[in-house]
């Protein structure tokens, strides 16, 4: 219920700060600015009706949760308030950011005497409209960052506080990198225009926008990178998920848009040496075109790369360090293949047009095809081999290594997607080549396009059925080798399990089901001898552990392995994880409620949330930087 009221007032707060925000901006943008003519009086009213309307609905709802937070410590370590006010500077920040943005764009376009309507970003603004918009945007940003740093300065329970903020610099990192990456971009497409003498004449604002987005974005993106590298120092950034996160899209991205458009430049190259008619002008054009994404984004590559290299290298658990090299390269291996079969079909496909006389040699489809088809195989094929082929032989090994490899979740997780991408590609294909054949024993029509349509299905489907046949003899041979190798260890473990209350049978069958390798053997206390000291682990009743009789407790002492408990239904006896739970139980106890603990995670609900939301943001960087490099393909 508390989770439930507290949302209701955080969310209610912010939908009004947002509000009286935008109506005080627009209230007072229409009194100053002289070019509003047109219905002043509708714009003062609905500027007046926002800050009338918001102005106390905002002060109920805030000064409530102010009130609470400042009687409940539970209030005020609650993760929804800690991500409201982090939202809430964020949300007054990143106005001052966008309205920097038009200031300056406006002026370096005046100072390069270019008309102001070529600007990118606010156009039809005045200087008046950006400033009262900073203003007081900076004004309630104060005023929430002074909220933040009493909730600091509490020292109280402050994990919601650092996983909100973890999450809150690594948003701006991320904006700032495309802010970079963009800026960059349009400079580099400027400069690399052909010919020469087009510098300084027409496309000046291309450069000047791109130069606005460097502009702003290298302090956006240097202060929240050195705020984020600068918390290294504390343990719970240093386990960070969400850094390994940022750090793999940010790597992933880079290396996929670079490729992505390596392709597309290699493909060029291709068809002017094939023969395409074109003037060195328009060749370096659109070489200059790819060149201009393949230097930002090659260039966040190699930066975050390094740091994602880095951080993978410091872990110092050898599987946990082999898990994130499996991750990245488990990655890379798919892109590479799915690109790599994309290559295959395309050139099949030349092939056959060629076989059939359907497209002739040194053709505009011809060259454009060929071109593209070699170079995703040129581009893909060594992607995928590097990065697949060192994690088959680690797979292959004997050793520890290869078996936890072989049990990687990541592996399964790779080669039952690609089987899938196999089973539904190769489907698809038999489906649509059976109803081609169909139709025309039905129809005795042969003609026309009939033939081709075949061998291209047939082609597809050749290459599904190849793919899922290699990885589905992959998957029964990891599945072979870790039978064996996990047999030999479960062979070779024993358990003695302490009977109590009849639960034998109970054991037994669960043994059975989920550990039939493992030699177990059922004792009552009684006969319980010397010799089995020897055992890997013991199995006792909670109650029989919480009281162990002498004989147990001398025996216990001799005992060198682990020690299973399984909770029973000992009386005034409530199993807890960890202080959480035994708070939680505690609380129910004194209010006459049924013991119930939840389970503990590592994060709030309400982090975990935000984190999907970051996520997300991630995935969407991610398409924006692969749709800029496949824009560049396209020309733009």
């Amino acid at each position: 219920m508390k989770s439930i009221r507290r949302l209701y007032f955080y969310a209610v707060a912010f939908v009004s700060l947002e509000l009286v925000l935008w109506g005080l901006i627009g209230l007072l943008r229409s009194i100053v600015s002289s070019q509003i003519i047109a219905d002043r009086a509708g714009i003062l009213a609905q500027g007046m009706a926002l800050v009338l309307v918001g102005v106390p609905v905002f002060l109920i709802h805030w000064l409530w949760a102010q009130r609470a937070a400042g009687r409940d410590e539970e209030e005020r370590s609650a993760g929804l308030r800690a991500i409201f006010l982090y939202a809430a500077l964020f949300a007054t920040v990143v106005p001052v950011v966008h309205n920097l943005l038009p200031l300056a764009n406006r002026l370096l376009l005046a100072a390069a005497k270019l008309p102001v309507e070529r600007a990118l970003f606010g156009p039809l603004q005045s200087w008046t409209d950006n400033l009262i918009a900073i203003l007081i945007n900076l004004l309630m940003a104060a005023y929430f960052w002074s909220i933040l740093r009493e909730e600091w300065r509490a020292k109280a329970d402050v994990d919601n506080l650092a996983d909100v903020r973890r999450l809150y610099r690594y948003v701006w990192v991320l904006y700032g990198v495309l802010m970079l990456i963009f800026g960059s971009q349009q400079v580099l497409r400027y400069i690399l225009q052909v010919p020469s003498s087009m510098l300084g004449g027409p496309g000046r604002d291309l450069f000047i926008n791109g130069a606005v987005l460097i502009l702003i974005g290298t302090p956006v993106w240097y202060l929240a990178w050195r705020s984020a590298q600068a918390a290294l120092h504390e343990s719970r950034e240093q386990d960070s998920l969400l850094r390994l996160g940022v750090l793999y899209v940010l790597a992933l991205g880079g290396v996929f848009s670079v490729l992505t458009a390596g392709a597309g430049l290699l493909a060029t190259l291709l068809r002017r040496l094939l023969g395409e008619p074109s003037s060195a002008a328009e060749l370096l054009t659109r070489l200059g075109l790819y060149a201009s994404v393949i230097v930002p984004l090659g260039t966040v590559w190699a930066y975050y790369g390094q740091w994602l290299r880095h951080e993978i290298e410091s872990d110092e658990a050898p599987q946990g360090k082999s898990g994130k090299l499996r991750l990245y390269a488990y990655i890379l291996s798919l892109i590479g293949l799915a690109a790599t079969v994309f290559g295959l079909a395309s050139l099949l496909w030349v092939i056959i047009e060629l076989a059939l006389g359907i497209e002739p040699v040194g053709g505009d489809v011809f060259r454009r095809q060929l071109a593209g088809a070699l170079s995703a195989l040129v581009v893909a094929l060594p992607l995928w081999m590097q990065s697949w082929r060192p994690m088959q032989a680690e797979a292959l090994r004997t050793d520890e290594s290869g078996d936890h490899a072989r049990r990687s979740v990541l592996r399964k997780a790779y080669l039952y997607l690609v089987l899938f991408g196999s089973v539904i590609g190769g489907m698809v294909s038999a489906v649509s080549l059976v109803y081609q054949l169909i139709q025309a024993a039905l129809t005795g029509d042969t003609s026309g396009s009939f033939l081709p349509d075949v061998l291209s299905k047939l082609q597809l489907l050749a290459l599904f059925v190849l793919m899922l046949t290699y990885h589905l003899g992959t998957l029964r041979r990891d599945g072979a080798m870790a039978a064996g190798a996990l047999g030999v260890k479960q062979a070779g473990f024993s358990v003695i399990a302490i009977e109590a209350g009849g639960a034998a049978d109970g054991i037994k069958a669960a043994f059975a089901k989920h550990a039939s390798a493992v030699k177990l053997r059922t004792t009552r206390l009684a006969a319980l001898k010397a010799k089995d000291a020897t055992a890997g682990a013991v199995l006792l009743p909670g109650s029989l552990a919480m009281h162990p009789p002498a004989r147990l407790a001398a025996w216990l002492r001799r005992f060198k392995g682990s020690t299973l408990v399984v909770a029973d239904d000992a009386e005034r006896v409530h199993w807890t994880r960890d202080a959480v739970q035994a708070a939680q139980v505690a609380r129910a106890l004194a209010e006459g409620q049924p013991v119930r603990p939840r389970p503990v995670r590592g994060l709030s609900a309400w982090t975990v949330v935000m984190y999907v939301f970051a996520g997300l943001f991630g995935l969407q960087l991610l398409f924006v930087l692969v749709a800029l490099a496949v824009s560049a393909i396209t020309s733009f």
